[in-house]
């Protein structure tokens, strides 16, 4: 048995080159966290493998001394899940970053998992092709499987779970496995990529992946309409949805995010309840297509409606949505970001959104409501200051109050941004005995409760 980090990083080293085995302090505190409002943890160790094989001869050697492994990709996750609460052996996959295939003529690419969105779609631009999952920050291949992200063109294209064909996992034994395969559809077995997809490095470690990218639409128009209220803004989109028009995003930023988003962008834009749009499509079906769209949001009580088809105009547009939170951050020094977001049927968020907003006022917290308004989900941007326990107190009673109501309502927890330890607490409710099948399955792939302990589900060893 290992008893010390010395021995643990001779051991690491006779497999790896000395560079890739760091105990650093800096890059130890680099990391110790993620993007979320959760207390930092250093790891013992830092490797950073370039192969399959090195990631499997890491987990050999944590699974022979029983040292935690922690999977590794930018730190951009907002529910701890990659803050290594336990110690042990953080991998950073930041070196296999790799674009290993195009297969343009299958819409099917294969990538290391530390391959970032931007990498991605610069590398497809060359083939007329994109990658279609937007979460907004700069995230890893590996580290967007790993929570099934999604963001704002999941209404059209769908999570990470709907674009992945294959996975090439290493388990907590070392054992290489694939996932899947090239094939558009498949009946045969269990369905693996769903499993992984989303469980958070507490089943194994991806080295690979294979997903679906699309053809660049031929015409992309982008829209922002303004209205009374945010119930109205909703009901247009449910509007628009039930019309069957090609709607590819829809964003809804709150009266209180658009004046924060002025500010920190020096943009003009109305402060009221707003729908950030985008279509795609061909030109003539998606001209009629808007005309259409118009008149619906007319019904809806839309004050303001303005169009974009010029590409960089579009790009400030969506900038100004993706830099929301950044907005916050800067309006609000010395204070933290907590970010929370759950997922509901759209016949139930608009009395989520309006329930958030009572209970943000109730409490008297700082905070903007933002959202995929088109598959139910929303955020609610907090801003804290750590230094008071009262106003931490407040954020978690905040925190509660809408997870509660959305799963009262047949909703999750969280539509996107994952578990980890944020939302730990919420799978019992939400899941009743189907968590005692999950725990049997982190049990059996993982006997020892290495990789990413604590994380989702809490396993007694």
């Amino acid at each position: 048995m290992i008893t010390t980090n010395e021995e643990l990083v001779i051991a690491l080293q006779r497999i790896l080159t000395e560079s890739q085995v760091t105990i650093n302090q800096t890059i130890l505190e680099q990391h110790s966290s993620d993007e979320s409002y959760h207390s930092a943890s250093l790891p013992d160790i830092v490797v950073f493998p370039a192969t399959t094989e090195e990631v499997s001869k890491i987990i050999n050697i944590a699974n022979q001394y029983k040292v935690p492994i922690v999977p590794y990709g930018r730190g951009t996750s907002l529910e701890g899940h990659v803050i290594p609460y336990d110690h042990g052996i953080t991998v950073d996959f930041s070196l296999m970053n790799k674009i290993l295939e195009v297969r343009e003529k299958d819409f099917l690419v294969k990538v290391q998992p530390g391959v970032t969105r931007s990498q991605l779609n610069k590398e497809l631009k060359k083939y007329g092709l994109f990658f279609s999952v937007d979460p907004g920050a700069d995230a890893t291949l590996g580290g967007m499987a790993a929570t099934n992200a999604s963001g704002t063109t999941s209404v059209k294209y769908g999570t990470l779970r709907d674009q992945v064909r294959d996975l090439e996992v290493v388990l907590s034994d070392g054992t290489v496995i694939h996932t899947g395969n090239l094939a558009e559809k498949s009946s045969s077995g269990y369905h693996l990529n769903g499993l992984f997809v989303g469980s958070e490095g507490t089943l194994g470690c991806f080295t690979e992946l294979t997903v679906r990218v699309y053809g660049i639409p031929e015409y992309v128009m982008a829209a922002r309409a303004s209205f009374k209220t945010v119930n109205d803004a909703i009901e247009a989109v449910v509007s628009i949805l039930q019309a069957g028009i090609p709607i590819a995003r829809v964003e809804l930023v709150d009266e209180i995010s658009m004046k924060q988003i002025n500010l920190h962008s020096k943009t003009d834009y109305k402060e009221q309840p707003t729908l950030f749009l985008e279509f795609h499509g061909n030109e003539a079906g998606l001209k009629q297509d808007v005309e259409f769209m118009k008149e619906i949001v007319v019904v809806h009580n839309c004050e303001n409606i303005e169009f974009e088809t010029d590409n960089a105009a579009r790009n400030q547009l969506w900038e100004a949505r993706h830099n929301l939170a950044y907005a916050y951050i800067h309006g609000h020094p010395g204070k933290k970001l907590m970010v929370t977001d759950v997922c509901l049927p759209i016949s139930e968020l608009a009395g989520a959104i309006a329930h958030a907003r009572e209970a943000l006022d109730l409490l008297a917290l700082t905070g903007g409501i933002v959202g995929h308004v088109g598959d139910g989900n929303f955020h609610v941007l907090l801003m804290i200051d750590m230094n008071d326990s009262n106003e931490i107190k407040k954020a978690d009673e905040f925190n509660e109050l809408i997870v509660m109501y959305a799963l009262e309502q047949g909703g999750t927890c969280t539509g996107e941004h994952g578990v980890g330890i944020g939302k730990q607490k919420y799978q019992e409710k939400e899941h009743g005995k189907a968590l005692i099948v999950m725990e049997k399955i982190k049990q059996a792939l993982d006997p020892d409760a290495l990789l990413n302990p604590n994380k989702i589900l809490k396993i007694k060893k």
